[in-house]
């Protein structure tokens, strides 16, 4: 995809920051999706009839995941569509085997070079071709079959291996590291392609987790409330008419698109493999799921042939099962992807408990409307400021748009007022569950909102009197009073800015202001009640006010909302030493040096609470630990 863009974009010149170059790549990524839906269609087709391909295919199209993904992924569409133009040839290939049309082959060759080329995962595709030929041989001919069907028993072999070579082969033509190294750098992908290595923050069912803590049914559970209901329906319900499946229809056909739906699910909750973004990567199995599910339906319908009344109310009931993903495709044209089923509770019941708009499609719409409402213009003379969470987006949708005077600055969103911006584009990804909860965010600065059915997924913020942002540069100069000044117009003006309560908090610490800090604090938490330092913040006001018992409840809290957070340990330890509780207070400075294993004022704190236990010798090894950083 990449490689085929990139060859069009540079042939018409165009370069990232230009719209057009971003236009081709949403043309060419909805072209691959159609076609991804065309083979689901035709793979449906192949094994139950045209009126099966007609279902699956309407299916496809009206599932609001899938097609939003249509419009603007290019790696896992690419790759499901790989995968469904393979499982339909490996059907038709298995169907018309020992003899198959050599078209056929190369059908099934290309799906898997497409896939493979995408994402190191197409070898699984490899796995199929093998498994189901095998079990396409022993359907057809039986155990005696490998002794007596020697001509049978070469075409399986010849075709299959064939195929492997010549798939293998046109995928690494685009895959510069295959070609260095064809077996070992693929492996080393695929490896890496069932563990997601990087650890990212993700909110599932409520809590912000890190990636390689989320529980076994992370995936099952986001595809059980983002799928519409007549797939999830239709493929649950056909698993109560196997048997009727399998005697109806090719066997080899049926397990094959039942196998490519369950087992990479089977096979990330086996291997606990980090996944992000929702089941995003798990996209590749859903052509087949609405293949399973367009031969449940199909099957419903023959039930009922003698009995047209019946069959009507059956196609009734798909209408209306289909209805709430038309109407919301239709309200949103432009992202479609943040789309959750009634067992959700559509997106209003999973805002602040799931992850909606986390690729950032709404920045485009922000930018649109600031367009139309006059606040940028390519004709403007003052440059203007744009402060977001989404760099890459924003940045490339202004630079040229609008001749170079828009200035763009990535920022933190829970330390966004570090840099000085005049407006701030924030998507709700990196706003943390509670937050979003609270009912906090959109906060008072937001002049506009990008919605889906009325949820937003981006907040416009106006900065004007910039006053949270010089109250960060005066606690940054040392200047913590000139900072209580400037954050206390903030909070006056905004009681809704959990930044400025935070930063206002710091510097009442900085001051020895201990119960100032801590109303500070409580105030940051009342708008988003996970922000970590307004946690931090009041335990260590709790800890300089003598309040040993609150402060341990308060760093006990920022240690469940951010495991890793060294300095919740390491002062949770100091209020443990504090009230001579010796062994809590070791094991907390422990969990800080695992945490960080860099931080001397840890190893400290474990050599004296070893000390007051009377285990010098050990003591001694962590004073001599923290003597070395």
């Amino acid at each position: 995809f990449d490689l085929a863009t990139g060859l069009v974009n540079r042939a018409l010149g165009f370069d990232e920051f230009d719209m057009a170059y971003h236009n081709v790549r949403h043309l060419f990524n909805a072209l691959i999706g159609v076609l991804a839906m065309l083979f689901v269609g035709l793979l449906a087709k192949e094994i139950a009839g045209w009126r099966a391909g007609i279902l699956a295919l309407w299916f496809i199209f009206l599932s609001p995941r899938f097609l939003g993904h249509s419009l603007m992924n290019p790696k896992d569409i690419p790759f499901a569509a790989g995968f469904a133009i393979a499982l339909y040839y490996m059907v038709v290939l298995f169907k018309s085997m020992p003899r198959p049309n050599w078209k056929t082959a190369l059908g099934v060759a290309l799906g898997i070079a497409l896939a493979l080329a995408t994402r190191a995962g197409g070898l699984l595709l490899f796995g199929y071709l093998a498994l189901f030929a095998g079990l396409d041989f022993l359907f057809k001919y039986g155990l005696k079959g490998l002794a007596k069907e020697n001509k049978a028993l070469l075409a399986y072999l010849t075709y299959g291996l064939g195929i492997a070579v010549s798939a293998y082969i046109l995928a690494i033509l685009t895959w510069p590291a295959a070609l260095a190294s064809p077996i070992s750098h693929p492996l080393a992908a695929l490896t890496e392609f069932s563990k997601l290595g990087v650890k990212i923050r993700v909110l599932f069912a409520g809590d912000n987790l890190l990636s390689d803590d989320t529980p076994w049914y992370y995936s099952v559970m986001w595809i059980v409330k983002t799928i519409p209901l007549f797939t999830l329906i239709g493929f649950v319900g056909s698993l109560f008419v196997l048997p009727t499946l399998l005697r109806r229809y090719n066997t080899t056909a049926v397990l094959l698109v039942y196998f490519a739906s369950l087992f990479p699910v089977a096979y990330i909750i086996y291997k606990d493999s980090i996944l992000h973004d929702g089941w995003r990567h798990l996209m590749f199995i859903y052509p087949s799921m609405v293949v399973v599910a367009a031969l449940f339906w199909v099957a419903m319908e023959s039930f009922f042939q003698k009995q047209p009344k019946a069959r009507y109310i059956l196609w009734g009931v798909i209408g209306l099962l289909s209805l709430d993903a038309v109407l919301f495709i239709i309200r949103n044209p432009q992202y479609p992807y943040v789309y959750f089923n009634p067992l959700a509770g559509g997106i209003k019941g999973a805002f602040g408990y799931y992850e909606t708009d986390y690729w950032g499609v709404s920045v485009r719409q922000a930018i649109d409307w600031m367009e139309k409402d006059g606040i940028l213009s390519p004709s403007m003379q003052d440059t203007v400021t744009l402060g977001t969470t989404f760099y890459y987006n924003t940045s490339r949708l202004t630079r040229k748009r609008f001749n170079g005077k828009v200035k763009v600055k990535y920022v933190r969103f829970n330390s966004r007022y570090n840099e000085s911006w005049d407006y701030g584009l924030f998507p709700s990804r990196y706003i943390r569950g509670a937050h979003l909860r609270s009912g906090n965010w959109p906060n008072s600065k937001t002049i506009h909102t990008v919605d889906a059915n009325g949820v937003p997924l981006l907040a416009i913020e106006k900065e004007e009197d910039k006053f949270a942002y010089m109250g960060q540069r005066a606690l940054a100069g040392g200047n913590p009073q000139e900072a209580i000044n400037q954050l206390q117009k903030e909070v006056q003006a905004h009681p809704d800015n959990e930044v400025a309560w935070t930063s206002l908090s710091n510097a009442y610490i900085s001051l020895g202001q201990y119960q100032q800090a801590l109303d500070a604090a409580q105030q940051a938490l009342s708008v988003a009640p996970d922000v970590e330092s307004a946690l931090l913040y009041e335990g260590l006001s709790y800890l300089n006010l003598g309040r040993q018992q609150q402060a341990i409840g308060s760093f006990e809290r920022l240690a469940r909302v951010n495991e890793e957070y060294y300095a919740a340990y390491y002062y949770l330890g100091l209020a443990y030493e504090s009230t001579k509780n010796y062994r809590a207070a070791f094991e907390n400075a422990q969990k800080a040096i695992q945490a960080n294993p860099g931080f001397k004022q840890a190893y400290q704190l474990a050599a004296r609470a070893l000390q007051a236990l009377g285990d010098s010798q050990n003591a001694a090894r962590y004073l001599e630990a923290a003597q070395k950083l």
